[in-house]
């Protein structure tokens, strides 16, 4: 059988990354070739994202231009899988009949069988990384049994299912042996691994077990605030190769709004959570998403955001406006606020936490801190703490002169100047 070229685009979260270099692993078994550019392909295949609406736009974008070079004669086929299509399907087969195939989250054999590839269960623990090669991403769980009003993960994902430690430590293993230095644990909710193997969390089981592999960070993303195994928080100050880091999106504060957002958790709850995170291990640094602009949110509401920003002092913080989904549960609220309203707050939250990063920052000057640098350009060096996760965080850019530095390899560096987004110093020598 001809073994087919073809290019992957693979768009949004780290979890869908994950997919996407699981299917690479898969298909190179196979005999088939990745492309870096789409016109030295035969086969277009996109990952798509359908989270929130800039990123639907972007995938659709994709496949039109894709479809386009099919048109063209400069490619031959066209598939689109992802979360997208898990929504979607129905109207992108009727809009875009040009499209060869349309496959969801949970179709991976098929995938590999349109590419002329097989599927091989033995083969499942292997990836072939799209990330650089000195960080990568382990999923320790897919879907989601939240329901959290606002978001449609649990039907593009299903239902949660915690991947057993054995295999996640097998994947990690061959990770670790690849090159990857630092692992980070990703699922949509780190905070449930392990219920539905065990009846209870084996999250701080399995953190202790990945530990133990070697790597030099291990980082903890996307931790729901019910259920939080904090037993996790002493690990992660007990063991030095666990960063003292965790992504726990909050959402909101106000309690009728967490309410509303079927969150499980009010105010005084989240409150107590993050004072109990804080007194187990004082050097954490928490870094969380909020949504402004919910339905029915009111200036008196939002302005209780924006003092629980002001008081919490997170040390990383992203916002967002809220939009409508049509398959989340909020869809069925009136949307009470215009998208400039909308913005407006965001931009507001956004202001005053570049405050308060401006600050958490200015306590590393004169300090010395251990960075992994991920990128060269020049005569400067970008990379980051312990405490910045991989592209959303903060960059540490150190000036290089005529010191040797390799991108993936780990420095001691000083810090000489800070902003809110940036440390700013050179390499100990």
């Amino acid at each position: 059988m001809k073994k087919h070229k073809v290019f992957l685009l693979s768009l949004g979260c780290s979890k869908n990354t994950v997919d996407s270099e699981r299917l690479m692993a898969q298909a190179e078994a196979s005999g088939i070739i990745f492309t870096e550019q789409a016109d030295d392909a035969e086969i277009i295949l996109i990952n798509t994202c359908g989270f929130i609406a800039d990123a639907k736009e972007e995938s659709i974008t994709e496949t039109l231009a894709a479809i386009d070079k099919k048109a063209e004669g400069i490619i031959k086929r066209v598939y689109v899988m992802g979360c997208l299509t898990e929504l979607h399907r129905e109207e992108l087969k009727e809009e875009m009949p040009e499209v060869d195939g349309f496959f969801g989250t949970r179709e991976l054999p098929e995938v590999l069988a349109a590419i002329g590839a097989e599927f091989r269960e033995e083969l499942y623990d292997r990836r072939s990384l799209l990330t650089p090669p000195h960080y990568s991403y382990l999923k320790i769980a897919e879907g989601c049994n939240r329901a959290c009003s606002f978001c449609s993960i649990p039907i593009i994902r299903g239902r949660y299912k915690s991947q057993p430690i054995e295999q996640l430590l097998r994947e990690a293993t061959l990770l670790k042996a690849s090159g990857v230095k630092e692992l980070n644990v990703i699922a949509q909710d780190i905070s449930l691994y392990g219920y539905d193997l065990a009846g209870k969390t084996l999250l701080n089981d399995l953190v202790l077990r990945l530990s133990d592999i070697g790597f030099d960070w291990i980082r903890m993303l996307y931790a729901y605030p019910v259920n939080f195994p904090l037993e996790v928080i002493d690990t992660m100050r007990e063991r030095e190769n666990i960063c003292n880091y965790l992504d726990i999106p909050l959402q909101h504060c106000n309690s009728r709004i967490l309410k509303s957002m079927n969150r499980g958790v009010d105010k005084n709850e989240t409150i107590r959570l993050i004072e109990s995170i804080r007194e187990r291990n004082p050097d954490i640094r928490l870094r969380t998403t909020l949504i402004a602009g919910y339905p029915g949110e009111t200036q008196e509401e939002f302005e209780e955001l924006l003092k629980f920003v002001e008081t919490s002092r997170f040390d990383r913080l992203g916002c967002f406006p809220y939009f409508h989904e049509e398959h989340a549960p909020a869809f069925a609220l009136k949307d009470t606020l215009s998208t400039e309203e909308k913005q407006e707050r965001v931009a507001e939250i956004m202001e005053l936490q570049e405050e308060v990063s401006e600050e958490k920052s200015r306590v590393f000057e004169g300090t010395v801190v251990k960075v992994l640098i991920d990128q060269i350009e020049g005569e400067s060096a970008f990379g980051r703490t312990e405490y910045d996760a991989p592209e959303v965080d903060n960059d540490c850019i150190l000036t290089v002169g005529d010191t040797s530095v390799n991108v993936g390899s780990f420095y001691m560096a000083k810090i000489t100047d800070t902003n809110a987004f940036e440390l700013h110093g050179s390499v100990v020598v």
